[in-house]
């Protein structure tokens, strides 16, 4: 079917369904980099141990996105891909209906009832449970056609693209490219899903201990030539559990990737959490502090 759509679409339908496409480049200041938020067909990858704010941050993004724009969001539909089954909807709700209660007291939001607004933001919400490899891959094919003719379809979420990692290691025996199958072919099609639709897709990945003899400072990504190498500068540096380890086609494909961890000093007797954010668009490190409240994150600074 699928195939059928993209037959039946001329030039002109495809230029008009991508230029519909709402940007997200400043969804978030305080994260990216400035003037390097994420883009049409960009794909941002969330790194950290188990922890360390990256499903909170992606709630913070989600009630950006899918706020009305008269309430200070960007009034785009988003699709949650849950492989973890961490996703909170009682967590989700309790972070919307905060942002939606501080732009009240603010003045600028429409005067509706609150479980009215917060009904209308849940309506640009998706979210999907996968529990295997395969089941992702099939989900992905079949959001093709969604995103093909919703264009205010804008954002694709992945909670977390590493989870079946190690099973499909296992599964695979000791062929790498067995191991790697699903995920590669997983990652083939978010390549196309980006490039034919413009949509934006953020991934979370779990840290895990790997072997590199690497500069520590500097992680190169596996598969690309010396003189055209993609490389990811740390705020400080890198450890083991920092590096990238998906297949190559993953990581071909990544624009961005934001490194987060959890002090251990509290501040204000809270617990501080950070973000270091990297794009091939950009130079230098966005880095970020923020604590995790009951309405949501809150930012401690911007540097």
């Amino acid at each position: 079917m699928t195939a059928r759509v993209r037959m039946a679409e001329n030039g002109a339908q495809l230029v008009s369904r991508l230029e519909g496409r709402q940007s997200l480049r400043d969804i978030e200041p305080s994260i990216f980099p400035v003037d390097g938020g994420p883009g049409q067909g960009d794909v941002v990858e969330f790194h950290g141990l188990e922890g360390t704010g990256k499903t909170e941050t992606l709630y913070h993004l989600i009630t950006r996105c899918i706020m009305p724009v008269q309430s200070g969001g960007l009034e785009v539909a988003v699709v949650f891909v849950d492989t973890d089954y961490h996703f909170d909807m009682l967590r989700f709700v309790s972070v919307l209906e905060g942002r939606l209660a501080e732009d009240s007291k603010e003045g600028d939001g429409p005067e509706n009832e609150p479980e009215e607004r917060v009904r209308s933001c849940l309506c640009r919400l998706s979210v999907v449970h996968c529990n295997s490899s395969v089941q992702l891959l099939l989900t992905l094919q079949y959001l093709e056609n969604t995103f093909s003719s919703q264009p205010s379809l804008g954002l694709l979420i992945i909670d977390s693209i590493s989870s079946f990692y190690w099973v499909d290691r296992f599964n695979g025996g000791e062929s790498t490219v067995c191991q790697e199958a699903n995920l590669r072919k997983c990652a083939e099609l978010l390549d196309r899903l980006r490039r034919n639709y413009g949509i934006v897709i953020f991934a979370t990945t779990h840290a895990i201990m790997r072997n590199y003899g690497s500069d520590p400072g500097v992680s190169e990504v596996p598969g690309s030539s010396s003189s055209s190498s993609r490389r990811w500068r740390s705020a400080d540096s890198v450890t083991d559990f920092d590096k990238p380890y998906l297949c190559k086609a993953w990581q071909r494909i990544v624009t961005h990737r934001m490194l987060f961890t959890k002090s251990h000093v509290l501040k204000d007797s809270k617990q501080v959490f950070s973000t270091a954010c990297t794009s091939i668009m950009t130079k230098g490190v966005k880095r970020c502090l923020f604590h995790v409240m009951e309405d949501g994150i809150k930012f401690v600074c911007d540097k």
